[in-house]
């Protein structure tokens, strides 16, 4: 354009153009979304009436718009509020709207609290950038035919420079959201793989979702799909906390992309999805959520969901953070398992699988605390009479037999708040809590008719001693003063037997 050619323009568009270009200079200097949206409305209330202000973002993938900022006389004021973007007219055509009257038109987006002067007047401008619909903006008069033709170019003006404002703003917030992200994820990363206990596993992921996510509700659904295509939920947290032992069969068309095809699944409208069983839908009350594949040692062992009550609420980043969690979480959950598994080996007898000595030690030192405080305590040393012999004769595939055996029999006579373990070689204990040497004795006996009975003993003709003992606090300290004294039982009753049969013959 030449100058005498821009000479002749209205000096209307000269003030207009010079006054978006300063709008255009101050908006940009602006990259935080809050503070962008607050300088969109001082720009916008500069410039025309706007008693009422919004602004909305849309979300094309979700057919959403939700207002970011909010304004009333002035106030600015918070509302969660969004609505389908095709119903509304601007958005439709990504073109600008005037409206002289409400009360005529009844066409105006209502906001804040109940019994809010409602606006009569408005201007509404989309914003957009390269033939996208980024969002709108719109002031608002409680006065009818506020607005003008010259207001509505105006705004339309100060949406194109938000546009290019907003976009930067975007680019910006989702450099920094990704970089905090990461951050975030290798810090949780790291503290998951940390934690060796698996209750412990499971309560860190699910706090991890909910901060990352900022969901309504999270579940950590296990199973074996090798065998089974029911899930239960292991944990769950949340506003929407599932109950624990909820099942989910997740046959069909969910197994497929979770197990086949190992990808999340996303459910836009829980109540609607007919992958969603009633009984779990039922406890979400609508909303959409969210599951990735915890995938362990190669295997889908579960599946880790978020929740919201708004539907349609997850975008494809959300998908893709919640699965990086899953993994995360499956490393620490195979971690965990790992290591108690060894940590069960070291207190396990590999023989029998019943506990072994330091398993015993550890229960003890509890159960004798317990004794001291007033609850009764009995020990039964439980012994095979010439097992020696037997293994010399038999062989020692006969002798393991023989122990296992025993152990087994051992164990089915055993309360569940007791244990049994084995003390070493052919020597077995049995811890009994609230039991004194009358119950000792009625163990004892038990135990004496179940080795006459059992099929391998009986076989191999064995037959055991046994000593008892009950934890006496005045006489007794620790735990080897009650195990010496079960001992000393043990070996008058070997000494007893040995003597009856001397006297037999």
């Amino acid at each position: 354009m030449t100058p005498s050619e821009n000479d002749t323009k209205p000096a209307t568009d000269r003030d207009r153009y010079r006054v978006l270009l300063e709008t255009s200079r101050r908006l940009s200097a602006t990259l935080g979304p809050d503070e962008l949206y607050a300088a969109i409305y001082r720009e916008t209330a500069g410039l025309m009436e706007a008693s009422g202000f919004y602004l909305a973002l849309y979300d094309q993938s979700r057919d959403l718009a939700r207002i970011v900022f909010y304004a009333d006389e002035g106030e600015v004021k918070h509302v969660d509020h969004s609505f389908r973007a095709s119903d509304s007219e601007v958005f439709r055509s990504q073109a600008a709207y005037l409206i002289d009257d409400d009360l005529q038109q009844g066409s105006l987006l209502v906001l804040g609290d109940q019994g809010t002067r409602v606006a009569r007047s408005a201007v509404t401008a989309p914003i957009v950038l390269s033939g996208r619909t980024l969002g709108a903006i719109s002031a608002q008069s409680y006065e009818p035919e506020t607005y003008s033709q010259d207001d509505l170019q105006m705004l339309e003006g100060v949406a194109d420079v938000a546009a290019v404002a907003l976009q930067n703003s975007i680019q910006f917030t989702e450099l920094e959201r990704r970089r905090t992200e990461a951050e975030r994820l290798e810090e949780i990363g790291r503290v998951l793989t940390s934690e060796l206990d698996t209750e412990e596993v499971l309560d860190r992921v699910i706090a991890a979702v909910q901060e990352v996510l900022q969901v309504d509700g999270t579940a950590v659904w296990l199973c074996d799909l090798r065998n089974s295509s029911v899930c239960r939920v292991a944990e769950s947290g949340g506003d929407v906390a599932l109950p624990v032992g909820l099942e989910w069969d997740i046959g069909g068309e969910l197994r497929r992309i979770l197990d086949d095809e190992r990808r999340p699944v996303v459910f836009e409208n829980l109540h609607a999805n007919p992958l969603v069983p009633t009984e779990v839908a039922d406890h979400l009350r609508g909303g959409s959520a969210i599951g990735a594949p915890v995938i362990v040692s190669g295997r889908v062992e579960g599946v880790l969901t978020a929740g919201s009550r708004q539907p349609r609420r997850f975008t494809q980043e959300d998908t893709g953070v919640l699965q990086r969690l899953a993994n995360q979480f499956a490393v620490a959950l195979g971690n965990a398992r790992l290591h108690a598994d060894l940590h069960a080996l070291s207190l396990t007898d590999p023989l029998t699988g019943l506990p072994n000595r330091r398993r015993l030690q550890i229960h003890l030192d509890h159960e004798i605390a317990a004794a001291r405080r007033g609850r009764p305590l009995g020990i039964a040393i439980i012994d095979l009479d010439r097992f020696k012999h037997y293994n010399d004769t038999f062989g020692h595939v006969a002798g393991d037999e023989i122990l296992k055996a025993m152990g087994r029999v051992l164990s089915e006579e055993n309360r569940a708040m007791n244990l049994v373990a084995r003390f070493g070689g052919d020597e077995f204990v049995s811890v009994l809590s609230d039991a004194d040497l009358d119950g000792l004795r009625h163990y004892v006996d038990r135990v004496l008719a179940r080795v006459g009975k059992d099929d391998t003993l009986s076989r191999f003709d064995i037959s055991i001693s046994c000593g008892i003992a009950a934890f006496d606090p005045e006489t007794m300290v620790s735990v080897n003063d009650v195990l010496r004294a079960a001992d000393s039982d043990l070996y008058a009753a070997k000494a007893a037997s040995e003597a009856d049969k001397k006297a037999a013959g």
